[in-house]
């Protein structure tokens, strides 16, 4: 078969190509055309084909996203070190320290091959904290699934929670957070997100460019197979039939082994000084790698294809650009560098070859034994691909579902109703024990965990020696985000900035995840134009910027598209981790105080009106932006004086659920003295908190609440072995909590049995 040259298809300009296959759509390929003044090469074909894909090129996000950019950058403790467009966000936490963090998906990949789609996921975002020049410290999954009883759930969630410990523990970064949520929507495209945050000084920040002609460019750790060919890049950017599983060669395969060895590897090459930049070959592979890399730089790369070291030879050069093969990093190197790199490398026992060089031109050139098959400009790959203003409305039966609210349902009419709709609510999968899932992960490793799961935001140890530490928290509410998606937004941003200001962290920056339909579908792009507009004037008014993240779409099967999933992840710094706030009652006797806003009568989108009655309709609880930010720097303050016993954020389930929560983490009970029982146990209203406070700090406490304008209401004390709602019912905590913690174990089996 004739080679695919850049000379041959400028003579041969009525070669039929299969870019619908690959894709892109017709005005795409003329576009392509154009651009080039001649037909693509079939190598060229496959590079724009995964570089203008959804997952690659946010052609429907991008006029949205945006806004974002017009967020000042500034946080509560100084400056954005690195933003949008980066690899990862960086900011500064003090003492000469910067985190990075972000939030990617490896959706569809997931529902695939679970395993390894979700492994992955883990290894692509570490390499992207691992390419900014930081260390990796810890990572967190939210996920989501269909309904735990679905035969779907049963194939996937097992692999998938497996694919994220083997990898994750393998690497040994703690994974000390996440989600786990069910809903009917997500059967048939379950949601894999996938965090990371990583360590580094100031000064070991590295931004993956390629500049000085004549430098080399170096591709090295494992080598280019034929799995994931497409990968995420295509897989991301389609919807789903209702046939089920296909195209597994399209999903990546892992070894965390190798990734192991090349994290060792790239920080020690940053730290001799012998890169000017590096970048993970991630979604797209070589294709982004080698254009992003041209179009950040000077503007020309020549690369020979046949160097790329194999582990299939008979790889085309479509198949070789198109690979996301794991595992794999470029660098640029300066020549009298290049001895001193390949060393690092062989002692770390990491293939490395070099490909190319930077050029004086300003075209990205690509030869195959000698022959040039790519020859194109990489701005217009990497950067310049279509841009779409998909057309949105809102939804023809929005208005219906706003108007069917929960507040309308039947409640409970004695104490024994009362009692049974707690049970009910304590023992559905939502709100059940996760531990199932979380004992596959080492929450623990390094030994620099702070808090994890089941406190509101995981903690990891930055400096031994101050104390110095970072709170993250990822959440969502679909239900929400459907009834509302402005709000939905707004109110996971909420949720995410309350559970880290509850540890005691100052919140300071935002990564989100925006998870949703298929952007064809105007319905679908009105509730993603309403949550990221709703995002943007959120963090505007906190006063913490969007430092990064993803957008997914086509998370639909047929026609059924997911709830709205906008995932927000809020990174918070603890100025000393040895003051920061567990959940959980943990002695007798202690005021169980109700912190923050008073509590209404809101209903709509709650977990009761949810399990009780199956209901979704109305709206969801109202966002008061300023009333989070007063309870969370009260939350910071009183850490610094070590006042509080503990804190719980009032999120899914509403004071039922926290109460149940934190008499079930040391098997100590409470008794409660509330007004309007029912509604102070399930309304789902914002802004408030759990904080168990002893009898001698009660009155210290008190007056800081004052001081920062957070009401406060007194609503029990600590004590005894049953949780008792004063006037209503009472249930044993050890009973209740046997039942809750039992809900997985009893449709997916023990761990161990898994495992065989």
């Amino acid at each position: 078969m004739t080679l695919d040259t850049v000379e041959h298809a400028s003579s041969t300009p009525d070669h039929e190509q299969p870019w619908a296959e690959l894709g892109l759509k017709p005005d795409e390929y003329e576009r392509i055309r154009e651009i080039l003044g001649r037909r693509p090469t079939g190598a060229e074909l496959a590079m724009y084909s995964v570089m203008w894909s959804e997952h690659c090129s946010y052609k429907s996000s991008k006029v949205h996203l945006r806004k974002f950019g017009e967020l000042p950058q500034e946080t509560p403790l100084g400056k954005t070190l690195a933003g949008i467009g980066e690899n990862a966000g960086v900011i500064d936490i003090g003492q000469g320290y910067a985190v990075t963090f972000k939030v990617e998906s490896h959706n569809h990949p997931s529902y695939i091959e679970p395993y390894q789609g979700a492994a992955t996921g883990i290894g692509g975002i570490v390499r992207d904290i691992l390419a900014m020049g930081a260390r990796p410290v810890a990572v967190m999954d939210p996920l989501r699934f269909g309904p735990l009883d679905a035969p779907d759930t049963a194939r996937v969630l097992p692999g998938i929670v497996a694919g994220v410990g083997g990898y994750g523990n393998c690497l040994g970064l703690p994974n000390i957070g996440g989600e786990v949520v069910f809903d009917e929507t997500y059967v048939g495209n379950p949601l894999v997100n996938a965090l990371c945050v990583g360590v580094l000084r100031h000064e070991d920040l590295h931004l993956a460019h390629a500049t000085g002609t004549g430098n080399k460019v170096v591709l090295y750790g494992a080598r280019t197979g034929g799995d994931g060919i497409g990968g995420v890049s295509v897989l991301a950017s389609e919807t789903f039939d209702a046939e089920g599983p296909s195209r597994r060669p399209a999903v990546q395969v892992g070894d965390p082994f190798m990734e192991k060895l090349l994290i060792e590897c790239t920080l020690e090459l940053f730290a001799a000084g012998v890169v000017n930049g590096i970048q993970d070959l991630g979604g797209a592979g070589l294709s982004c790698a080698t254009s992003e890399l041209a179009s950040a730089g000077d503007g020309g790369m020549h690369v020979e294809l046949s160097h790329v070291p194999l582990r299939d030879s008979t790889l085309s050069p479509e198949e070789i650009l198109m690979s996301e093969s794991q595992e794999r990093m470029m660098a640029v190197v300066e020549p009298e560098h290049l001895a001193g790199f390949m060393d690092i490398c062989d002692k770390w026992d990491v293939e490395a070859v070099v490909v190319g060089e930077v050029t004086d031109g300003d075209h990205l050139v690509i030869d195959w034994h000698g022959e040039t098959v790519v020859d194109v400009p990489p701005r217009s790959v990497a950067h310049d691909g279509p841009v779409y203003e998909r057309p949105y409305a809102r939804p023809s039966w929005q208005d219906d579902l706003q108007a069917d609210a929960a507040e309308r349902l039947p409640r409970p009419a004695t104490g024994e109703e009362l009692r049974e709709q707690f049970e009910q609510v304590l023992t559905s999968p939502n709100i059940a024990d996760k531990s199932w899932v979380t004992k596959q992960y080492d929450r623990y490793v390094l030994g620099n965990t702070v808090l994890g799961e089941p406190d509101d935001a995981g903690m990891i140890r930055i400096d031994d020696e101050t104390g110095l530490g970072v709170a993250i928290s990822t959440d969502c509410n679909g239900r929400f985000a459907k009834l509302d998606p402005y709000a939905g937004a707004q109110l996971a941003l909420a949720e995410s900035y309350r559970n880290v200001a509850m540890s005691g962290a100052l919140p300071l920056a935002v990564t989100d995840c925006l998870n949703f339909g298929s952007p064809e579908d105007p319905d679908v792009m009105w509730q993603f134009e309403r949550a990221t507009h709703g995002l943007k004037d959120a963090c505007a008014e906190l006063g913490i910027p969007v430092t990064g993240g993803n957008v997914s779409f086509y998370n639909q099967t047929g026609e059924t598209p997911i709830l709205p999933t906008p995932v927000v992840g809020v990174l918070g710094v603890m100025a000393d981790v040895r003051q920061r706030i567990a959940t959980g009652f943990r002695s007798d006797g202690a005021h169980v105080l109700l912190v923050g806003r008073a509590t209404t009568d809101e209903l709509s989108g709650s977990t009761w009106a949810d399990v009780v009655h199956g209901h979704l309709g109305g709206l969801p609880p109202a966002v008061d932006l300023d009333a989070e930010r007063r309870l969370a720097d009260l939350m910071v303050h009183v850490a610094k004086e070590v006042i509080v016993e503990s804190a719980h954020d009032l999120s899914d389930g509403g004071l039922a659920v926290a109460v149940a929560e934190a008499a079930f983490r040391h098997g100590i009970g409470v008794t409660l003295e509330l007004d309007d029982p029912f509604a102070d146990l399930f309304s789902e209203t914002t802004g408030r908190a759990l904080v168990v406070v002893a009898e001698e700090n009660h009155e210290a406490f008190v007056s800081l609440a004052e001081r920062f304008d957070v009401e406060l209401s007194s609503i029990g004390r600590t004590g005894g072995d049953r949780i008792v709602v004063d006037g209503q019912f009472e249930v044993g905590v050890a009973d209740l909590s046997d039942r809750w913690s039992v809900v997985l174990p009893a449709v997916l089996g023990t761990i161990d049995a898994q495992a065989r």
